[in-house]
């Protein structure tokens, strides 16, 4: 009679195909070996994905307004904090658009870029990783 049959972790160590028989504390491993023991299921460590910023990049020739746009267009921006952003940008040559996971970031520096470039601007927007806090992982 088999009550409990798969893979489990006891203290630490995860032990191959382990059977247990009839009493719940007697278990016989595949290769004969038997034995008392208590097992415990493995919970896996969970942690938040990695998120990554969405950059503009400053240039002399796309201009203001344009960017204004975009930001409020494809990061939802209200125009005062897109006008904010925009005056990073052209003061400090880069600033933040948004904070999102890898898809969502990729997706959007991918959309400003060939939006810039049907409109004829060369603004230009990528993506690098964000610090990781670990302190959220609980």
């Amino acid at each position: 009679m088999n009550l409990l049959h798969g893979y489990y972790q006891v203290n630490r160590l995860v032990l191959n195909q382990v059977r247990c028989t009839g009493n719940e504390d007697e278990w016989q491993e595949e290769g004969g070996r038997s034995g008392t023991l208590i097992v415990e299921r493995a919970k896996p460590k969970l942690r938040h994905p990695r998120m990554y910023k969405v950059i503009m990049l400053n240039d002399d020739y796309t201009p203001m307004d344009f960017v204004v746009h975009v930001l409020e267009a494809f990061f939802s921006m209200p125009r005062e904090q897109a006008t904010h952003v925009m005056v990073k940008v052209h003061t400090e040559g880069r600033a933040v658009c948004g904070v999102y996971s890898r898809d969502v970031a990729e997706t959007k520096a991918e959309q400003v870029n060939l939006y810039s470039h049907q409109n004829e601007h060369p603004l230009l927007c990528n993506i690098e990783a964000a610090e990781y806090d670990e302190s959220n992982d609980d």
